[in-house]
């Protein structure tokens, strides 16, 4: 019997305790559109608030929240009308249609690289001579066509006023950013950042979480003067390792990464403007938070014929994933003065910034560094390097920030005032603002064991002893380690722990130092 790797044991995993599972599985599902459960929804938002915190706090970054649904002169003057295609094909036997780069990526072993520069007859040319033929049936493939990647939809009762579902959040950070810089007090730098969904139709999304047709997506704008791009925090991280496959050696079929600092990347010209270097660092500083090591990360550049209209440099942010190998879990890219001058030249409406100076001051259009990151992703990410396995049983290591349950209140057994004692701990962690699960179903090993699989770092058993001294029993997820703590001083220890202010090591000193107080 065939071996299940990381991905399907993960995904059965979500499914059975509540983190994902495809959409609409009672009509027999479709692709592309994810189910998040309770345990899945509260590892999103604490991933959503470790990000604020991280990333946009530190710089004071705005936050702001537009439509999905666009207007399609927007997405015209952008350019994403004429550009968000990809080519399909469809198969002559059972007509399903495939995106036909993914084929050629899939069963033709070629590189995005190679792909990205294919006709649209370089494309069947390529599966013709690689015997390439549908996954579902078998048969050969119709003549390629381009397929936009946009949804479409109409505004109100008209068929002439087309909208379209938003594919990024970016452009209504940059249709706003007249009132968003006013309100800002026309100051610059100024980073603006949107979390929120955005919709891609996808070709034939086969990659569960990985490649959705509707996502959340994190975008931050950071707008700059073009000619004052100094980053004056770069010193915090220019001496931070940065692992980059370099689109001079990818031309070489090269994708052997070269490890420079922050520094060396900005003073060689390897990463052309600083604030792209600062974010990257951040991003690759991120995903280690998230648990994934920095030998399993890398940044990939962009060539030109891969790079999106907007963008004169690009970076992809990588992590290696055991089914899926490198996957993109972040893109940073330089989109100069792109954007807003093509939104300031189609609605005619003003978009530039004033600057004074000694000569009077100027008027000028800001450029554009953007991180952008795939939040779907980044928690399915999370969730495989967070699996592990500790005498054949399954732990969920992620970290006390992220963990959607913080701690589990178990009762030894069902009788003798324990239930009732249990449910006043219960209560009291709950009305503390602590995220607590409650489970008096079962052993109390089974019970610690499917408090692991979930990820919960604390388990807080109420025992006989719990009666006698009002002493409960913690136990640590990770080691197994447990220490007794009277229920009074409960509320201050885990606060201090789950703020990372104390280790499980330094709970077990502190409860002694005030047992012996």
């Amino acid at each position: 019997m065939k071996q299940k790797d990381k991905y399907e044991i993960i995904s059965e995993m979500a499914k059975r305790r509540g983190y994902f599972w495809p959409s609409y599985e009672i009509y027999g599902g479709i692709s592309g559109f994810l189910t998040f459960g309770p345990l899945g929804s509260l590892l999103k938002k604490r991933l959503e608030d470790k990000f604020r915190r991280f990333y946009l706090q530190p710089l004071a970054i705005l936050e702001i929240e537009t439509s999905v649904i666009m207007p399609g002169n927007v997405l015209e003057a952008s350019g994403h009308v004429e550009n968000f295609k990809e080519p399909t094909v469809e198969c002559t036997k059972c007509q399903r249609k495939f995106r036909a780069d993914h084929l050629l990526q899939e069963f033709g072993k070629m590189t995005d690289t190679e792909t990205e520069k294919l006709t649209l007859q370089d494309i069947m040319d390529e599966l013709k001579n690689r015997n390439i033929r549908c996954p579902e049936c078998g048969g050969t493939f119709s003549k390629a066509e381009q397929f936009m990647t946009m949804f479409a939809t109409t505004i109100g009762p008209y068929s002439d006023s087309v909208g379209y579902g938003r594919p990024e959040a970016a452009q209504g950070i940059f249709v706003e950013f007249k009132r968003i810089f006013e309100s800002a007090r026309g100051r610059l730098p100024l980073g603006v950042a949107q979390i929120g969904r955005v919709l891609r139709n996808e070709i034939s999304p086969r990659q569960g979480p990985i490649r959705l047709r509707e996502f959340t997506i994190i975008d931050i704008e950071f707008f700059l003067d073009p000619e004052d791009k100094k980053c004056l925090v770069l010193k915090e991280v220019e001496n931070e390792t940065l692992r980059l496959v370099l689109a001079e050696n990818k031309m070489k079929d090269n994708t052997e990464p070269v490890t420079v600092t922050v520094k060396e990347a900005v003073s060689k010209g390897i990463i052309k403007e600083e604030w792209q270097a600062y974010f990257m660092a951040l991003a690759k500083r991120f995903l280690v938070e998230l648990g994934v090591p920095e030998e399993q990360q890398r940044f990939i550049e962009k060539l030109e014929w891969e790079r999106a209209h907007y963008s004169v440099q690009g970076f992809d942010q990588e992590v290696y994933l055991e089914r899926w190998g490198w996957t993109e879990v972040s893109g940073h890219n330089y989109r100069t003065d792109y954007d807003l001058s093509r939104h300031m030249k189609a609605s005619g409406v003003d978009l530039t910034a004033f600057k004074e100076s000694e000569s009077g001051g100027r008027r000028f259009v800001p450029h554009v560094i953007e991180p952008s990151f795939g939040l779907d992703r980044l928690v399915y990410v999370a969730l495989e390097y967070a699996y592990t396995k500790r005498n054949k049983r399954t732990l969920l290591s992620l970290s006390r920030d992220l963990a959607p349950i913080q701690m589990s209140v178990f009762p030894l057994v069902n009788k003798d005032g324990l239930l009732e004692k249990a449910d006043e701990v219960y209560h009291r962690l709950t009305n503390e603002g602590f995220t607590v699960d409650w489970d008096s179903s079962g052993s109390i090993g089974r019970r610690y064991a499917r408090a692991d699989e979930v990820g919960t770092p604390l388990g807080i058993t109420i025992d006989y002893t719990t009666l006698e001294d009002g002493t409960v029993t913690l136990r640590d997820r990770d080691s197994w380690k447990q220490v007794r703590s009277n229920i009074d001083n409960l509320p201050d220890l885990l606060h201090a722990y789950f703020r990372n202010k104390i280790d499980f090591e330094d709970l077990g000193q502190l409860i002694e130092r005030r047992k012996d107080g």
